[in-house]
């Protein structure tokens, strides 16, 4: 089999942590022990130790921002990379647009050698009035790519490439490891953290800022009617969880009672990777609130650990549930720029019925590991990367 040079450009990536690091870093150390060769352009980032990470290339450029709202940065020495050496690469996949190791390319994607990848996920500012003029242009950048890879098949992003008329789309959705969600795990990790014996525990995992819905989680919490229960938040900067709450003053009240006098618990904290998975396992429902996603990755986290999940109708949550019957979509409304909102006091009565109801959590944990299982691990998703670049460059070689 031909050995790719493959070129992946993200804003962030390794040490970084957050949903779209996290998918390039999977396929990107997959497609090398598939035998490619993987370099990852990405930012700077003072964390980093080495440009080279399990056999990926970090190619670095201390730039930051986008098109829209500006950049900052020397973006010259990208242009030119973009330019000059991608000549030097089979294909080259853009991961997230709005950023700028997609932004900058734009302009200049037919002057580069590579295959192009497009990887939008989601163009969370499709609808925000100061984008217009960014995304009547995309109808026409979006041509110049040879391949767009969607996560859905019904989303803002892949309705938006269909109006233009574009063709050449693949559906490649979002997943989770084999290799780390099926080994042994820590199973100590609820009572190092202080959570009673009998609590029925609900997980949220997602960067403590108010679009990942953490405040949206303590009321839904507080308002149901469970008992004896914990609600666990983990994510980076864990101090702007506080934040959150004060702009909802009563909510913040109602919090600081609940520490004092309730039986439910609230837990917010930062942890190392390993013990995350270890609480996947260990809680009993994933509960993720979210305002604005587009394919969000912590579900199938969650049926990778055989957990149900109890998410927002947000990105395409809708439809993973439809694909996996791994959970239930909450009561939710939608504005005109796209972010979703539970309804607090249905998603409260619908939490209160689903955790007791302990027959509907076993089938939705079960039918959603099964439909991981067959269909959405990493190990099957670099398989699927790996031959759409395999068929673009065996193209370009008949061409």
């Amino acid at each position: 089999m031909r050995k790719l040079r493959i070129c992946h450009a993200v804003e962030s990536y390794y040490p970084s942590v957050g949903g779209m690091q996290e998918v390039v870093r999977q396929l990107s150390e997959r497609l090398i022990k598939l035998g490619h060769a993987v370099t990852v352009v990405t930012k700077t980032n003072p964390g980093r130790s080495s440009t080279n990470h399990n056999g990926v290339v970090i190619r670095e450029f201390a730039i930051s921002g986008n098109a829209v709202e500006g950049y900052t940065g020397n973006t010259q020495t990208y242009i030119d990379f973009l330019e000059q050496e991608t000549k030097q690469f089979d294909v080259i996949t853009f991961f997230a647009a709005q950023q700028w190791a997609t932004d900058l390319a734009l302009p200049v994607l037919n002057k580069i050698k590579a295959k192009k990848v497009n990887v939008p996920t989601g163009y969370s500012h499709l609808f925000t009035p100061t984008y217009s003029t960014y995304f009547e242009k995309m109808k026409t950048w979006i041509r110049e790519y040879d391949m767009n890879v969607f996560l859905s098949d019904d989303y803002r992003d892949i309705n938006f490439a269909r109006e233009q008329g574009i063709k050449k789309i693949i559906l490649i959705p979002n997943g989770a490891g084999e290799d780390e969600f099926s080994v042994a795990h820590d199973k100590t990790v609820l009572r190092t953290l202080g959570v009673s014996d009998g609590d029925f525990v609900l997980l949220h995992v997602g960067s403590f800022v108010y679009s990942k819905g953490q405040a949206d989680a303590v009321d839904i919490f507080l308002k149901s009617e469970l008992v004896h229960a914990t609600l666990i938040l983990v994510g980076n900067k864990p101090e702007n969880f506080i934040r959150q709450l004060r702009r909802r003053p009563f909510l913040l009240l109602r919090y600081w009672l609940s520490r004092l006098l309730g039986s439910k618990k609230i837990i917010h904290t930062s942890l190392p990777r390993e013990t995350t998975v270890a609480l996947y396992h260990e809680a009993d429902l994933f509960f993720f609130p979210s305002m604005i996603e587009c394919s969000p990755i912590v579900l199938f986290e969650a049926m990778a650990a055989e957990k149900p999940f109890l998410v927002t109708d947000v990105g395409n949550s809708a439809e993973i549930v439809k694909w996996s019957k791994g959970g239930w979509i909450m009561p939710t409304d939608a504005d005109p720029n796209g972010f979703s909102r539970a309804r607090i006091r249905e998603s409260a009565e619908l939490l209160t019925k689903l955790a007791t109801d302990q027959q509907k959590l076993n089938e939705a944990r079960w039918s959603g590991h099964a439909a991981w299982k067959e269909k959405f691990s990493w190990e099957i998703i670099a398989k699927q990367y790996e031959e759409m670049y395999l068929k673009l460059v065996d193209e370009n070689d008949r061409s």
